[in-house]
């Protein structure tokens, strides 16, 4: 199967067809290996090893990872996908941008409020989990146009706690 990866505004082409990797016409040594139960995922390429975690989004081949500190929006699709989405215009829709629950938790506080804009990497909700405090940050520049949560409310892995537009 082969595979277009978007990051930023490099388009790379994985072919996984193969026993060996293919990513833009030249063969990778790489492994992954999933931690069960968890986002957090192992990579060994090119003979060097890198921790990372990977969060599925909302629409379909959409990834948020997270690698050495830096968070990337990946979008991998196959190539029928892609010839969908280059006919329909289905590539060029704007998405709804979430901040979604990466842990069960207790909501301890919502920063933000709807109709306020915010900037990629602001603070929008402070959930409470395993007795660690952590500021949930939002992934794009956008407008809050919904808050699904209110402080003191328990949300489950993968809730939706506030929508951008």
């Amino acid at each position: 199967m082969r595979y277009f990866v978007t990051i930023g505004d490099r388009v790379v082409e994985v072919d996984l067809t193969g026993e060996t990797p293919v990513v833009d016409g030249t063969p990778v040594q790489a492994e992954i290996v999933s931690l069960p139960g968890t986002p957090v995922r192992s990579l060994i390429a090119g003979g060097r090893s890198y921790t990372l975690s990977a969060h599925a989004e909302e629409r379909r081949g959409r990834w948020t990872l997270t690698l050495g500190g830096r968070k990337l929006t990946a979008d991998a699709v196959d190539e029928r996908t892609r010839a969908i989405r280059e006919m329909t215009g289905g590539a060029e829709d704007e998405v709804v941008k979430s901040v979604i629950a990466p842990m069960p938790g207790l909501v301890l506080k919502v920063e933000v409020e709807v109709g306020q804009a915010v900037k990629a990497g602001q603070g929008v909700v402070i959930v409470e989990a395993m007795k660690m405090e952590n500021e949930l940050k939002a992934p794009a520049d956008g407008v809050v146009s919904r808050i699904d949560v209110q402080p003191g409310q328990t949300v489950e892995k993968g809730a939706t706690l506030v929508v951008l537009e």
